[in-house]
């Protein structure tokens, strides 16, 4: 999970760097695309599966979920510091708790609900509306962990009818299809070095996705779930160093305190011997 934790770190910074050199949605556009080279592998289970319409279905409103939220993820990039981005991503597990309770009939004992406020707590810490100016991006990332939370709901249902590769291999066309349209609307001509970025986000982020699934097979989430947390200290050492980035305790807390939560949930989850609440990265770009 350290790996991992690098990985995506790596993710982050990289976007951070190329920043507003390119639109949001182009940014995306062309993580996804030169991923594609990726779904090789998978293109011969995506044949095979069969899909019915329902399934279809599920998986074309995912991508336009998905697609929502990178387009937000890109633009909450060039918009605030790296550390917060990363603490407000930790968000998204906790969405997936009361999405489950709300949409899938999952309990939501008093404790695990306790858990849930003490995050939504944590993220009033980051964002101190009021104390300090609420950010475009801020907003964004609200909406982008909320957007991940959902896509993750439906990623849960898919699991169970078809295998891993093609729930991977269908997010990653949909999403590639469903960024089209908004990269094309914003379209700036990019340079073979934002390209190259662009192409190693993509390796770095499916590595990422790899390194974690080999965690998952190691350990219990309970221990790999609170190391997830080593991504919003590199995130403030990185900010600050590469990027001039000051250095806020106060999201530092509400991170913590997010994490916490989310660790004391998926604890929860493990004794009752239920999985319903994800790892932080699996609900990464």
């Amino acid at each position: 999970m350290i790996v991992t934790g690098l990985m995506f770190v790596g993710v982050t910074v990289i976007v951070k760097y190329v920043g507003s050199e390119l639109p949001a949605a182009e940014g995306a556009f062309l993580r996804y695309l030169s991923g594609l080279v990726f779904l090789i592998p998978m293109i011969r289970p995506i044949m095979a599966a069969h899909l019915t319409r329902r399934q279809v279905k599920l998986f074309a409103v995912r991508g336009v979920v998905h697609t929502g939220a990178v387009i937000l993820w890109f633009y909450a990039m060039s918009r605030i510091p790296l550390a917060e981005v990363t603490a407000m991503n930790y968000l998204s597990p906790i969405y997936v708790a009361i999405g489950a309770a709300l949409f899938l009939g999952e309990s939501l004992p008093p404790r695990r609900l306790a858990a849930v406020v003490a995050a939504l707590i944590g993220a009033v810490i980051i964002l101190r509306p009021g104390v300090r100016e609420v950010d475009p991006g801020h907003i964004a990332m609200l909406f982008t962990a909320l957007a991940f939370a959902a896509g993750y709901l439906i990623a849960k249902q898919m699991s169970g009818e078809v295998s891993a590769a093609v729930v991977v291999g269908m997010l990653s066309i949909t999403v590639t299809i469903g960024l089209a349209p908004f990269a094309y609307a914003v379209w700036v001509t990019p340079t073979l070095a934002q390209v190259g970025w662009m192409f190693l986000v993509a390796c770095f982020a499916t590595a990422g996705h790899y390194t974690m699934t080999l965690a998952f097979a190691a350990a219990p989430l309970t221990v790999t779930q609170p190391v997830t947390f080593l991504q919003l200290v590199w995130a403030v050492v990185l900010g600050a160093v590469l990027f001039g980035e000051g250095i806020d305790g106060w999201v530092i807390l509400g991170g913590a305190v997010i994490m916490a939560s989310v660790s004391f949930i998926t604890w929860r989850e493990a004794v009752a011997r239920r999985a319903i609440t994800p790892a932080v990265a699996q609900t990464k770009v």
